[in-house]
């Protein structure tokens, strides 16, 4: 059992991390989750996606699935050659590369609008700081701005949290 100082020390990790380093989670569907009759295109365009982000498929256990396919699996609803499944209702999927993404229902809901492509962009480059007055006596400390190499960590990190935390984040 972890003590207190433990505690406190890994929510200041959380904190810090949160503060400098952000991923986003998409939940497919919103509200209404991966289920037919939803128009899933209509929904990933109103989203933006950046590399490190993930996307979540909220859906009842042993109904549906999830599958990351190819563009020909996505137009003809197949899951051949796909490239990753899921089934536990409640999955979180790291998009970890600058491309598109394609995701279907593989029990034949695809049919029934159970699909979505979404499009990942790099991350923007970060902003360019200010140029310093070097007349000013201001005492504050400078933002820390960490480099866009930290991908990865931003997806283990919303990752992690949504484990540590459970469905308080839902």
């Amino acid at each position: 059992m972890l003590n207190s100082t433990s505690n406190q020390l890994i929510l200041l990790c959380f904190v810090l991390i949160f503060g400098t380093v952000t991923a986003t989670d998409h939940i497919v569907g919103a509200n209404k989750g991966w289920n037919p009759g939803i128009n899933y295109t209509l929904w990933a365009n109103n989203h933006t996606f950046y590399v490190g982000d993930l996307i979540s498929f909220r859906y009842q256990k042993n109904q549906y699935n999830v599958f990351e396919v190819n563009q020909t699996g996505y137009d003809n609803c197949t899951t051949e050659g796909a490239l990753g499944n899921w089934s536990s209702g409640k999955d979180f999927i790291p998009l970890n590369e600058s491309k598109r993404y394609y995701f279907i229902c593989g029990n034949g809901q695809c049919f029934n609008g159970m699909k979505v492509s979404v499009l990942v962009h790099p991350l923007p480059s970060p902003a360019a700081s200010p140029v310093a007055n070097h007349t000013s006596n201001s005492s504050a400390a400078a933002p820390i701005v960490l480099p866009g190499g930290v991908v990865g960590l931003r997806a283990l990190v919303v990752a992690l949290a949504s484990i540590w935390f459970g469905s308080g984040w839902i």
